[in-house]
């Protein structure tokens, strides 16, 4: 299995020329650089200072796993919108509890424009959370009507992250950065009763750039520990796949950057028998997922739109890394999504 090119992290995303630079980075991008794009349409001229603006996306995530719940914290904004959500699933019972929140043109919530250096959030106390950013390391705070956190995710020494950019569109480009298998250190509240970290796994995305009006994208994610140790994953088709692509298995803090992979589901499925097979052409990955629950919403608001579908369930199957080791994955708990958007 050939290696895939890697680079040293460049200070600024952008260029003095005003072009990304494209590929994947052996460490954390400090600025993306966003000002000094040079952004043009599609017929070659400099865009306007209103493409500039709402052309540009970003979106950051977190998952959490204990051995009694997964959590998710999403905060999304599309300059017309900022949306969010924050659930928790009970494993044992098989049960979704949610919270959303809709803000209008970036008032009553705030991102990072660093993938290094930041703060996120949305709300306020009582029903709000935050994303802190230091020097790549991240703080997720929580303060909802069912959930109480202060929880820093911590990397294995010297594990990398898989960050990379990708050309998207006609002149558009996409900067991804996630981290799986983390360890969690702090403090957990769900329901009044505090929760055990000592088995907590945790995963994030940072996600930016000036992405396709129409982009949809499908999507797997574990943070869990098999027989081989504490494994990371994240697979994705949709959004980077031009030259590069953002599939990685972790072991033990270990980046193995891995092929593209193919996503195969029945969309409209009843629910609880969606069962999907990912999996690669040169046998690197061969999965199948088996849902359980599912986090579903849908907007149609004409300009604007989202259909989005995140499932919970197990993963079975194995994976081969990059010195040839077979990793076997049996009723492993994690993530998929499905997911339209026009914005």
């Amino acid at each position: 299995m050939l290696p895939i090119t890697t680079q040293i992290a460049p200070d600024s995303l952008i260029n003095p020329k005003g072009v990304p630079h494209f590929g994947h980075f052996d460490g954390i991008v400090k600025s993306l650089g966003v000002a000094n794009f040079a952004y043009f349409d599609t017929m070659d001229r400099p865009a306007s200072a209103w493409a500039r603006r709402f052309d540009y996306k970003q979106f950051q995530f977190v998952s959490l796993v204990t051995p009694r719940y997964v959590i998710g914290v999403a905060l999304a904004d599309i300059a017309y919108l900022g949306s969010a959500f924050c659930y928790i699933y009970d494993i044992k019972n098989n049960r979704l509890t949610q919270q959303s929140w809709l803000k209008p043109l970036r008032f009553g919530y705030r991102m990072s424009a660093s993938p290094a250096n930041g703060k996120s959030g949305i709300g306020r106390k009582g029903a709000g959370f935050s994303f802190e950013i230091v020097d790549g390391g991240w703080r997720l705070l929580l303060d909802t009507q069912h959930l109480q956190a202060d929880l820093k995710l911590q990397p294995a020494p010297l594990s990398l992250p898989m960050a990379m950019c990708s050309p998207t569109g006609y002149n558009g480009w996409t900067y991804t950065q996630k981290h799986n298998g983390l360890t969690v250190k702090g403090s957990l509240t769900v329901e009044h009763e505090p929760q055990p970290l000592n088995q907590a796994l945790a995963g994030y995305d940072f996600s930016a750039g000036f992405m396709r009006r129409d982009t949809s994208w499908r999507w797997a994610s574990i943070n869990a520990q098999i027989e081989g140790g504490i494994m990371g994953l994240n697979l994705a088709a949709g959004v980077n796949e031009t030259g590069a692509n953002e599939n990685v298995f972790w072991i033990n803090g270990e980046r193995h950057l891995l092929g593209p992979v193919q996503f195969e589901f029945d969309r409209h499925a009843s629910q609880g028998a969606e069962v999907w097979r990912i999996y690669s052409h040169n046998g690197q990955v061969d999965l199948q997922f088996s849902a359980r629950n599912c986090r579903s919403e849908k907007r149609n608001l004409l300009l604007l739109k989202s259909n989005f579908r995140q499932y919970i369930g197990h993963f079975s199957g194995t994976i081969i890394d990059n010195q040839g080791r077979r990793h076997s994955l049996n009723n492993v708990l994690g993530l998929t999504e499905d997911h339209y958007a026009r914005w």
